[in-house]
């Protein structure tokens, strides 16, 4: 079950990824977490009250608090990088984030994967890189991208560590989402009010009825995004952090299929190898022991 949920925690996240490209194309950055992530938090709202998760709260709260300080934070963070810097180069770094953290911190914790699983690990990694069409040539980038993608990236790997901490059963891993989904809002929300008052409009042309039509988008990412979290707990829980993590962030392929399949966007070959070895690290993963 352990490559099961961490595989849908690459689909979530891979087509939360996708929506939020095309979202911020045309929507403040700010505006489409802090929507997306209020439309998320009305939701977990309404299941934790239905599930009656509200009992299992607890000093490990503190953990999804973390983790929603850390999220937007590495979020900001990432889409500040993608402004300055290549796509090709920033996707990819940011998504290691999400190995390197919590495979570091299963290591710590005594698992050792067998050598078919480290092959795989391996070749899903070097897949994942690849898969964002690494820029191979050209002008170097820029310290200060280099650095806000490496921020990013031990954000998103944090959140997905603490998150993993911050409840051992389903209802109490609802509560912790909510929670989760509160602090971002809080965090974003303050953070789109400090860019408005400096001249940043908050809404796009058309203001409000504009924002109207991309609801139904902005409540998908959102959710999407959520219940990857959630997968990718349950993932770590049910076995091997080291295993969970790496197939956990395969996400950039499911991207740039989304893309190939929505938008006819144009593989190249360095993607579609990149594709074809996460691939097989998928298989030697969920295969070896």
């Amino acid at each position: 079950m352990t490559a099961v949920f961490a595989l849908a925690t690459s689909l979530l996240f891979g087509l939360a990824d996708f929506g939020g490209g095309l979202l911020t194309r045309r929507l403040n950055p700010l505006t489409v977490v802090v929507v997306s992530q209020t439309l998320a938090s009305l939701v977990l709202g309404a299941v934790v009250l239905a599930t009656g998760g509200w009992q299992e709260a607890g000093p490990q709260l503190w953990f999804a608090v973390a983790a929603g300080v850390v999220g937007p934070a590495a979020m900001l963070c990432f889409y500040r990088a993608l402004a300055l810097g290549p796509m090709g180069v920033v996707s990819p770094l940011g998504s290691l984030g999400t190995v390197m953290v919590p495979l570091g911190v299963g290591i710590v914790a005594g698992e050792r994967p067998g050598l078919v699983q480290v092959a795989g690990m391996i070749v899903a990694v070097i897949g994942v890189l690849l898969a964002g069409g690494p820029r191979l040539s050209g002008a170097s980038v820029a310290r200060q991208t280099i650095a806000l993608t490496l921020i990013a990236a031990f954000g998103f790997g944090a959140v997905m560590t603490l998150i993993a901490q911050a409840s051992t059963t389903v209802t109490g891993l609802f509560l912790a989402l909510f929670v989760q989904r509160v602090c971002n809002v809080a965090v974003g929300g303050a953070a789109l009010y400090a860019t408005t008052r400096r001249g940043t409009p908050a809404l796009p042309e058309g203001g409000f009825t504009a924002l109207r039509g991309s609801l139904p988008a902005l409540a998908f990412i959102g959710i999407a995004d959520v219940a990857g979290n959630g997968t990718y707990a349950l993932a770590a829980q049910s076995g091997p952090v080291t295993i969970a993590a790496v197939l956990a962030s395969l996400y950039p392929v499911v991207t740039a299929l989304a893309a190939l399949g929505l938008l006819k966007e144009r593989m190249r070959a360095v993607q579609t190898a990149g594709a074809s070895l996460a691939l097989v690290g998928t298989v030697l993963l969920a295969s070896g022991g």
